[in-house]
């Protein structure tokens, strides 16, 4: 029963420190290219583009296209990772 329980927090700190870690980085991504011209009102606003976890992320990756950031995949999770822990709190698939 300790081995299991043992087991379960090994997993559950694995897995915290890895999203902890991800929205470190989206947030270290975040000021360093979006800030500038993102301020809070941004995300508050009431015709917002980002309505659910999907349109975030899609929000996320145009506007890094569109910068000609050249982001990987894992850059733009992290991204909207930060965003949703800070500003939206939408549902994520797989979490």
């Amino acid at each position: 029963m300790i081995r299991r329980w043992s087991w379960c927090l090994l997993l559950l700190a694995l897995y915290g420190g890895i999203a902890v870690a991800q929205q470190g980085r989206g947030e270290l991504l975040y000021s360093t290219y979006c800030d500038a011209c993102h301020t809070v009102q941004v995300h508050w606003r009431a015709k917002k583009a980002a309505t659910d976890w999907g349109s975030l992320v899609a929000e996320v990756r145009r506007w890094q296209v569109s910068s000609k950031l050249e982001w990987s995949n894992s850059d733009v999770q992290a991204v909207a990772t930060y965003l949703n822990a800070i500003y939206y709190r939408y549902p994520q698939p797989n979490r």
